[in-house]
């Protein structure tokens, strides 16, 4: 019996593996939703999300967001090991400061929300494998898609509709930050009335958003 169930039991994780795989090269090419979101519909709840590609979100946008979350994107493989190495672990487990933009796509995409060892040793290999699949330009295009910015508010067409009632596309630089500064709370976070945390934040943001020319290249239209 306990051969028997060891042998599911592997069966079942190589079939895990094997989807997870699979799932990765078909999002080369279809918008995934995430995990929340198939949450939030099996338990009866509203999303809003419609998905749109990197070109049709404003350039500010991809700016505020790289400059607020993850400003060694492009020259990291998906793991910034540096960041990684130097963060310290609290006892909820390991801490979001080490956390790139692709490890958040993949969390968003394949995983489950919290802390938890278990989750950072299968996030950190993804993250590897989606960055060599994707690329950066791709990975940022799911990530800017399966952001949750409110309650029940995935993508940024969404969020930008819902708070600034226009395009994804058209919204301004400050417009944009404000959104950036909303992450990783967004459902605490209003972008149209910031606390002076937020207001901190977005001056932050605002500091460094003009100096990241020599760093963004990865996220330039080709």
């Amino acid at each position: 019996m306990a051969r028997r169930i060891a042998s599911l039991a592997m069966r079942l994780a190589l079939g895990i593996v094997a989807l997870t795989l699979v799932l990765t090269l078909v999002y080369r090419v279809v918008m995934p939703v995430s995990t929340p979101m198939l949450g939030r519909w099996l338990t009866g709840q509203s999303v809003t999300r419609e998905a749109v590609p990197l070109e049709r979100i404003s350039p500010a946008l991809v700016r505020a967001v790289f400059t607020a979350e993850d400003q060694r994107f492009c020259v990291h493989n998906g793991v910034d090991w540096k960041s990684l190495s130097e963060v310290v672990e609290d006892e909820g487990g390991p801490s979001r400061g080490a956390s790139t933009i692709t490890m958040q796509t993949v969390k968003n995409v394949f995983l489950w929300p919290g802390r938890s060892y278990i989750r950072k040793a299968i996030e950190i290999p993804l993250s590897i494998f989606v960055d060599t699949v994707w690329g950066k330009r791709r990975t940022m295009e799911i990530y800017l898609n399966v952001a949750e910015w409110g309650d029940g508010i995935f993508g940024a067409e969404a969020a930008a509709r819902h708070w600034f009632n226009k395009s994804a596309r058209d919204l301004k630089p400050s417009e944009a930050i404000l959104l950036a500064t909303t992450l990783p709370n967004p459902i605490e976070r209003d972008p149209r009335k910031p606390t002076a945390e937020m207001r901190a934040k977005a001056g932050r943001i605002q500091s460094a958003y003009g100096a990241m020319d020599d760093y963004i290249g990865c996220l330039k239209p080709r």
